[in-house]
Parts: C-alpha cells; structure tokens; sequence
C-alpha cells in the first residue's frame, strides 16, 4: 500500500484519540451486557416525531436532489434572525453556512482561519475530537490549560503569553463548554476579545449548547466589542432540538468569511440534503419553548447529581453552568480519571469518560453525562457513588 498522508495519520498526534473507554463499553453492550452509558451526548429521548414529519413529508414533496450548497434561504434566514435576537447583532442569509454538523464546521472554520503550519489555541480542558480537527487542516494545536479553582474559565494572561509565544492565527472557545459545564462570564469574554485583537487572531466559538444554561446567560461571542468581524459562530441543532444523527449545523460570521466558506463546502461535502434542512427549519420555528423543554431533563439530572455528592468526601463538583454534563473530581480516590473509569466500567457496568480524555486540565476527573431517563440514571449514580467510595476506602485504609 502507498505511504498515506502524515496530515491523516497524524490526526490523534500519535497517541490515544480519547474515546478507548467509550469503544470497549460499546462493544460490551453490543454483546448484550446490560452497560449503562454516562459517556456521551446522546438524549435519551429522539427527535421530536413533529420534526421527522416535515422531513418525511419534506423528502415526498420532491425535497431530495441537490439542495443550494450555502444552505435554502430559509434555514439560513432562520439562523441569522436566532442569532440576531441572541446577539443584538444584525444577522443575514449571507451570514450563514448550513454544515453537516457542528464537527463540520469545526473543521471547515480552521481551514478558513490557518493556514498549514500555523498554531491554534485551543482552551484546556476541550472537546476530544478539537486537537484532531486541528491537526486535519495542517495547523498545529496548542492548549491552554484552566484550572479547577476558576471554575475552569480562562485566564487573559495565559491566552495571551500562548498567543505570544505561538504566534496563533485562531483561538477556539466553547461556552457553554463540553466537558466542564462552564459557561464564561462577562469578564473572560472580554479579555478573550482583548487578546484576540492584540494577537490579531479569528476566534472560533461553538456554541452548540447555547440552549443549555442553568445559572448564568449565554452571550453569544461576536457580540462583544470588536469582535464580530473576526468571529466565526459554530452552532447546530443535535443538541437544542434532539436531531443529533440529522448532522445539520452552521458557521455565522462576516459574510467575506462565509462566501470563501461556501466556496470550500462546494469541493467537500456540496451541502447538506434539502429534507434535512427542511427539517431544521421546521424545528427553528417552534421557537425557544421548544429548546427549553428538550433541555430541562439535563437540569434537572444536574440537579440530581449535585444533590449525591452532599455528606460524602469521595467525589466533588464545580456545579456546571450549563451544558449536558458534570465533572467530578475524583482526585481524592488516589486514582486518575482513566483507572476510574476502567474500574467503574469493570466492576460496576457504568460508563464514563475520563477527564484525560479532555486535555491535561482535567487530568483526575471524569465527564458524566446526563442523557438517561431518570430512574436509570439514579441506579448508574448509586453505583458510580458506591464504587467512588469503594475507592477512597482503600486508598486511606
């Protein structure tokens, strides 16, 4: 076989690409071994039935040949007026990309950002599948490590000496953030803004949990000073509205950015289906009720989870302030995130990811996800809670 690119075997930067644990939980439920799976964003509930009627009568309405390849007017118009009624910033059509996905335009906004070669931040603890999305376009990642005692928000000074040092053409940013549930205040938003202007960086902000805010407001980061001309909004609906296997997403950012960005999407993935898009639009249009309810389960099992760690010492939260997902310190077992899981998974049938597989900052934790129903998820708690204390007992025995 001929040498393959180092760009596509390089993607994981040598070592393990974060999802091992998840893998071998996957293939032990695939062989009927009853796992239960805190592991990763699905719902526990599928896409609204009202929303795969529009697509199926979408498709039968002739809606299946080759859709615009920014996106139908439409869709594009409904993102802008979501954003501008988010933002206070004067969205348009022309403003929007319709992705496959919110990974797509992850990856699709790093090709406009960097060219091969150059560095990109990337906040620490991120996304398993950021470095690799970086990596896919020839840039270099470089994370910039938060700390626990924060509440995981970014420090302006150490993304400005990383800028410094790298010489950074693009700084991706995540709030509210997966894994940690932190969403960024007013004042890390601001001096994420001064550094990108003193660095003269794109900044690249997903979004896609903007509809999952439990104790702060999401603000929509184009909309600080300065920044709308060098911002390039990742969002999509899998999480908002449930359809995470329809892959519908978005870029917003100035429309210079997006036309270059259309013209890339016309030689990769030439649009996303018309049924699909159609879809979305349709689920757009119930508004933000219909975002509210798809979210409330989330709080509600956050809520649940804050609830267990009262009166005991073996595990510890910062409470997340959004998103589908609490990390629990599990530093005072005397185990790492990874031996946590490998041995919850074992003994317990209890799925997690570990914090390693998020970066170096969340080394000693573990990301739960809050995606099933609630008695399910109280019996995974009870055994996720029992093994944790298992674990404590013996590392002070």
């Amino acid at each position: 076989m001929p040498k393959m690119s180092s760009r596509i075997t390089g993607l994981t930067g040598g070592g393990d690409d974060g999802w091992g644990l998840f893998y071998k939980a996957r293939a032990r439920k695939a062989a009927g071994e009853p796992i239960l799976e805190l592991n990763i964003g699905e719902h526990d509930v599928r896409t609204d039935p009202s929303i795969l009627e529009a697509m199926h009568a979408s498709a039968k309405g002739g809606h299946t040949g080759y859709a615009a390849v920014p996106g139908t007017l439409a869709l594009r118009q409904a993102v802008a007026d979501r954003l501008s009624t988010m933002s206070g910033l004067e969205y348009g059509p022309e403003n929007v990309l319709i992705t496959p996905g919110g990974q797509s335009a992850l990856f699709a906004a790093h090709h406009a950002a960097c060219n091969e070669g150059d560095r990109a931040l990337l906040i620490d603890p991120y996304y398993a599948t950021y470095p690799g999305t970086i990596r896919g376009v020839g840039a270099v990642p470089v994370p910039v490590a938060t700390r626990p005692e924060d509440g995981f928000q970014p420090r302006e000074a150490d993304l400005a000496a990383a800028a410094e040092a790298s010489g950074a053409r693009s700084l991706l940013i995540n709030s509210p953030n997966n894994p940690t549930g932190a969403v960024y205040s007013d004042e890390s938003m601001a001096g994420i803004a001064r550094v990108a202007a003193a660095h003269d960086l794109w900044v690249i902000s997903d979004e896609v949990y903007d509809s999952q805010v439990w104790d702060r407001q999401h603000r929509v980061f184009a909309s600080v000073d300065g920044m709308f001309e060098r911002t390039l909004t990742v969002g999509s609906l899998s999480k908002s509205y449930a359809m995470t296997g329809s892959r519908l997403g978005w870029i917003a950012g100035p429309d210079a950015a997006i036309a270059h960005l259309v013209n890339l999407a016309t030689h990769t993935t030439y649009g996303v289906p018309g049924y699909i898009q159609d879809a979305g639009l349709f689920a757009l249009q119930q508004g933000a009720e219909a975002e509210a309810a798809v979210a409330a389960p989330f709080r509600r099992r956050r809520d649940m989870v804050l609830a267990r760690l009262e009166g005991q010492q073996a595990l510890s939260a910062i409470p997340p302030s959004g998103a589908m997902y609490v990390m629990l310190d599990v530093r005072a077992t005397g185990m790492s995130g990874n031996d946590f899981g490998e041995g919850l998974l074992a003994e317990e049938d209890v799925a997690i990811m570990p914090g390693e597989s998020f970066g170096a900052a969340a080394a000693g934790h573990i990301r739960v996800a809050l995606t099933l129903p609630d008695d399910v998820f109280a019996e995974a708690l009870d055994r996720l809670f029992a093994y944790a204390g298992r674990q404590m007992e013996k590392a002070h025995a």
